[in-house]
């Protein structure tokens, strides 16, 4: 690829960023990622955002929709509109189609492009697209029952471990060693309702990072203290008694402002 189409495609995606348009991101940079090209820090993260931008309104989305949905079937017998009930199943299993299809799309190129392509000592690299591979199953995970959650889980809990073995070769403050470790948590806690699990992963990965602080370099000291207080606020949360069931975890995904 000629450098100026690379400059080309960054500045594409950069201005479709600017311009909220995070399916043109997404495909900008995809094409830059499917001619073969490793990504650089910031071409990686620019590939994170646009994808959490397209997937997050459509979780967001799934939420609104089955709560509508519960809400109504909920009501006492005879009081639940069946239209109602019947439109918004339709409207959620309308959007459940397009959460699918935009997991497996970016975990079509994170296999075949990306870690696939990522060298063997780029452990920042690897943790990075491993824990996206994560991630995107457990998004699939959070509409899907039976046997295909049990699959899509279990590929989840596959991939944030092979992430997690690669970040042992990061420092404990590292803020992808951190977000790994954050969305593992939550992975545990959601979908494997494992809180003892959740709790102890959040905990020993708050306190060794604490033991390292000082040490944290500069251009990594927000991303990195900011991770460490969503572990807390999610052990905070995990370990309060009458916690409730309206409140939402805290995930780097949704939280951590990536540039």
């Amino acid at each position: 690829m000629e450098e100026s189409d690379r400059e080309d495609l960054i500045y594409t995606a950069r201005l479709a960023e600017q311009a909220e348009r995070y399916e043109d991101m997404v495909e900008a940079i995809s094409q830059l990622v499917k001619r073969g090209h490793q990504l650089t820090p910031e071409e990686r993260n620019l590939l994170s955002v646009a994808y959490k931008n397209v997937i997050g309104a459509r979780r967001s989305a799934w939420r609104t929709i089955n709560t509508e949905q519960d809400k109504e079937m909920a009501k006492p017998e005879g009081k639940g509109d069946p239209f109602k009930i019947a439109l918004a199943k339709e409207y959620r299993i309308e959007i459940e189609k397009e959460l699918s299809d935009t997991c497996y799309k970016i975990l079509k190129v994170l296999d075949e492009h990306l870690i696939t392509n990522t060298k063997e000592d780029d452990f920042e690299s690897k943790v990075f697209y491993r824990k996206m591979k994560g991630d995107y199953f457990r998004y699939l995970s959070e509409f899907s029952d039976g046997d295909k959650r049990k699959e899509q889980s279990e590929s989840s809990l596959a991939a944030y471990k092979d992430a997690a073995a690669d970040a042992d070769n990061l420092i404990a403050t590292h803020p992808i060693r951190l977000g790994l470790a954050l969305n593992f948590s939550v992975f545990h806690y959601e979908i494997m309702n494992n809180p003892e699990a959740a709790c102890k992963l959040a905990k020993d990965t708050f306190d060794d990072a604490l033991k390292e602080l000082d040490k944290v370099p500069e251009d990594n000291y927000k991303d990195s203290t900011l991770i460490l207080q969503l572990l807390r606020d999610n052990l905070t949360l995990w370990t309060s008694e009458g916690e409730s069931d309206e409140t939402k975890l805290e995930d780097v995904e949704d939280q951590q402002q990536e540039s």
